[in-house]
């Protein structure tokens, strides 16, 4: 989730020419997500948006395999990512709240499915000013392969140690 200074969703030219970090934070972060799950379909992970409540902005799509979590951020708790969020959404929005929805990889690269979901409406990689696709497969090979040491192995290590602290319950609903 990522709230620039300066709108740049209806230039699609400015969009483009973002920072990777800053395109796949406001507005391809499901391009970013499908690009994960295709590259890594064994471990587990599916997409999940954090859907405000009504009236408020800030949706966001990462993948998590639900103690774990991947965005433009890179490899991460979904406990640390979602407190980061919560408390950002709540910082610039008082009152700001939110539901987790998980979503079918297809849902993300496909805008007449994403809106058969109430409340999204994603763009197709093809809707950017370029395919945003092979962008977010670039921008993933900076991340390293996570599935080796010492990504994957430490975060299941201190998750299931019982050093994380369990996130308090929220709403997640699922469009299997």
């Amino acid at each position: 989730m990522f709230f620039p200074k300066i709108d740049v969703k209806n230039d699609p030219v400015r969009r483009w020419h973002r920072p990777d970090r800053q395109f796949f934070a406001n507005g391809a972060c499901q391009v970013l997500a499908y690009a994960f799950l295709e590259r890594y379909p064994d471990l587990g992970f599916h997409a999940r948006w954090i859907k405000p409540d009504q009236g408020y902005i800030g949706n966001h799509i990462y993948v998590t395999d639900g103690i774990n979590a991947f965005d433009y951020h890179g490899l991460t708790t979904e406990r640390r990512l979602l407190a980061f969020g919560f408390k950002r959404g709540r910082r610039f929005f008082p009152g700001w709240d939110a539901t987790l929805v998980d979503l079918p990889a297809e849902v993300l690269v496909s805008e007449q499915r994403s809106r058969q979901i109430e409340g999204l409406w994603l763009r197709q990689p093809n809707q950017f000013l370029h395919d945003a696709l092979p962008r977010a497969r670039s921008f993933l090979d900076g991340f390293g392969d996570i599935k080796r040491p010492p990504y994957l192995v430490s975060f299941l290590y201190f998750s299931r140690c019982g050093m994380m602290e369990s996130w308090p319950s929220l709403r997640i609903l699922s469009f299997s």
